[in-house]
């Protein structure tokens, strides 16, 4: 019996528009209402479900990739930081990359907001328009504090570092340095022209099982769904795995099996079939 969910949001969980809507809210409520539990599993920094649409309902959360994990009512549980010596070398080392430093609390931005702005002009037309509306709708990131010196950064907990370089060759040095320290660091992005970077053996996959065990699940109790790069470890590690139809084709490799599309409201159909098949009647309110 599947007694723990855990979803991907942006292309999986949430809608086309990286929404909660009422269908998904819904479905979170009805899952909780059977003792299941909803979980959160993003590479956003996640400090309150509430503030990301799902009201009252309450859902854990594995955020910045696994490097924070919430309990239902938002707080701290465990942590999963960078080695400070390792993170002040990454920015040492590239002084001109504008990084986004992600504490339990919020962001802490080594570049103005203008130079966090310019890295995504390398996405798309589209991809701009919607990385804008989820910036602008990003509830539940904390506070975000610009134009951080070293000292400032390094003064906090810092668990996952983001970043985007639009100059190429940047972009090869930052690689080529990453790859020089895969046996400290891992960056495990879920679009290529970014960057998010974690503490080596932190992912959503191992924190998703960190948090079943705390819970007292086994891993066969639990069913992931993804629909990219940084979920690629988190499906391949559970038997109950499933990427969506809008998914990368790496993501539905390591998931072996794919239901619909995000905009169809596949993950939370599936679960709540799920629960049905498992359980008997599941009501809807």
């Amino acid at each position: 019996m599947i007694k723990l969910f855990a979803s991907d949001l942006d292309g999986t969980l949430f809608n086309a528009f990286h929404n909660v809507d009422r269908t998904i809210l819904d479905a979170a409520r009805a899952i909780v209402a059977t003792g299941a539990h909803l979980v959160l599993a993003t590479g956003r920094t996640v400090i309150s479900a509430r503030d990301l649409g799902f009201e009252d309902v309450p859902i854990e959360a594995v955020g910045s990739n696994g490097s924070i994990i919430r309990d239902g009512a938002g707080e701290i549980i465990k942590t999963f930081p960078l080695d400070p010596a390792e993170l002040e070398d990454l920015m040492r080392s590239f002084p001109h990359v504008c990084f986004d430093c992600v504490a339990p609390e919020g962001s802490y931005i080594t570049g103005t907001r203008e130079d966090h702005e310019a890295g995504f002009r390398r996405d798309g037309l589209v991809r701009r328009i919607v990385m804008r509306g989820m910036r602008q709708r990003r509830g539940g990131g904390g506070e975000r504090r610009f134009s951080q010196s070293m000292g400032e950064v390094l003064a906090h907990e810092i668990c996952k570092v983001n970043c985007r370089v639009s100059d190429d060759g940047l972009e090869r040095e930052l690689k080529a340095y990453l790859a020089e320290h895969s046996d400290t660091l891992v960056n495990a992005p879920f679009n290529p022209v970014m960057f998010e970077i974690t503490q080596v053996g932190v992912n959503k996959g191992a924190s998703v099982a960190w948090l079943a065990e705390h819970l007292g699940y086994a891993e066969s109790e639990v069913a992931v769904y993804g629909d990219g790069g940084n979920d690629l470890v988190m499906l391949e590690r559970f038997e109950h795995a499933y990427a969506t139809a809008n998914g990368s084709d790496e993501a539905k490799r390591a998931a072996g099996t794919v239901i619909g599309p995000c905009y169809l409201h596949a993950v939370p159909r599936h679960m709540l079939r799920t629960l049905r098949r498992e359980r008997g009647r599941v009501v809807i309110e």
